[in-house]
């Protein structure tokens, strides 16, 4: 009697190293989109590295100047200062510098508060990860379901007052907007009383609980002015790529079954029309964060980005570079992780 599988045959013997060097040819390929996408984010940096120490130069001012807050020096107190800073130095010389010490970590002093530039970005860093966090969670989830809705109504009512409101919003300056919602819902207006707090991040006497519900009570506006201003680009796309996805044969095979048109539309048009908007996602991540400097202006959050109008208004130089190579870094590492996730969703996607 034969004890051989029947299943193993000399056609699946040859077949299973083919399935093997397959896997590995794919596994290599991955590799190299994820080498590709790290040696360009690298580069990148570089190149911000270099554009952030030669653009800060031509800002009008001089910072031995800013260093003395307009009080009376002498010659000779002031070309100590320069020496102290490097400033006395060929320009290639400070460049050389400034590139060594930002690979090392150390972004320099700041003129203003004379203190390491990395220590005042590390304390300004929670309060804008909390605002533009909650934001992008938000406006997401917002756009996200509109725009699913506005498109599986396409060309009804919902979808025309959705869409024109949101590209309404799209259009408005968040500054502007974020002193629309303080008049109307922190002054107030006729019988409308002041419902929020113009600015700040904290009434400064609560504990516990009620410190929470302060802190959220501070960050209405501020979250509410990104997520009107944010949300309908995420609506847009969601809506263009699920009308794309609308038909689909595949669509219309689900119906065929018998399936109910809400089955559809959550089991087999939504999860394939998200691949867009999942990147969309991902790389305004960094520039929320950018955005948000108006926001924090507007409403003196105490983030990264009120912390950059007060670099700007000296201008405190080192401070400057730092919180430029921080935005921008973080825009770069948002793109990143978008390609290198994307891949995930579609297995097309780095072969």
């Amino acid at each position: 009697m034969s004890t051989a599988d029947p299943s193993v045959t000399p056609a699946a013997v040859r077949s299973a190293p083919d399935a093997r060097g397959s896997a590995g040819s794919s596994r290599r390929a991955y590799l190299s989109y994820v080498a590709g996408k790290l040696a360009g984010a690298a580069v990148s940096l570089f190149a911000i590295l270099v554009t952030s120490f030669f653009l800060f130069r031509i800002i009008p001012g001089d910072p031995v100047k800013t260093m003395t807050h307009g009080r009376k020096a002498d010659a000779e107190q002031l070309a100590a200062l320069r020496r102290q800073y490097g400033l006395d130095l060929p320009l290639w010389e400070q460049f050389t510098h400034y590139v060594g010490d930002a690979l090392t970590g150390n972004l320099g002093d700041s003129y203003q508060f004379n203190k390491p530039v990395l220590d005042l970005i590390w304390e300004r860093v929670p309060a804008t990860l909390l605002l533009t966090g909650t934001a992008v969670v938000l406006y997401s989830a917002l756009g996200l379901w509109l725009g699913t809705r506005a498109a599986w109504r396409h060309g009804g009512l919902g979808d025309k007052v959705n869409t024109s409101i949101a590209l309404t919003l799209w259009s408005v300056p968040h500054f502007w907007l974020g002193m629309l919602l303080i008049i109307v819902f922190s002054v107030g207006i006729g019988p409308v009383p002041g419902l929020f707090p113009t600015g700040g991040m904290e009434s400064g006497d609560e504990h516990g609980v009620a410190y929470v519900v302060d802190v959220i009570h501070h960050m209405f506006l501020p979250v509410l002015t990104l997520v009107a201003a944010c949300y309908a680009q995420t609506l847009l796309v969601m809506r263009s790529s699920l009308l794309d996805e609308m038909g689909s044969d595949y669509l219309t095979a689900a119906r065929a079954k018998g399936l109910r048109d809400d089955l559809v539309r959550r089991r087999h048009a939504v999860p394939n029309a998200m691949l867009p908007t999942i990147t969309l996602v991902f790389v305004n991540l960094g520039f929320i964060a950018a955005g948000s400097i108006l926001v924090e202006t507007v409403f003196s959050w105490p983030g990264l980005g009120g912390l950059f109008y007060q670099a700007l208004s000296i201008p405190d130089l080192p401070l400057i570079q730092g919180l430029f190579i921080v935005y921008a870094g973080s825009m770069i590492l948002a793109s990143v992780v978008a390609d290198l996730i994307y891949p995930l969703f579609d297995p097309r996607v780095g072969r």
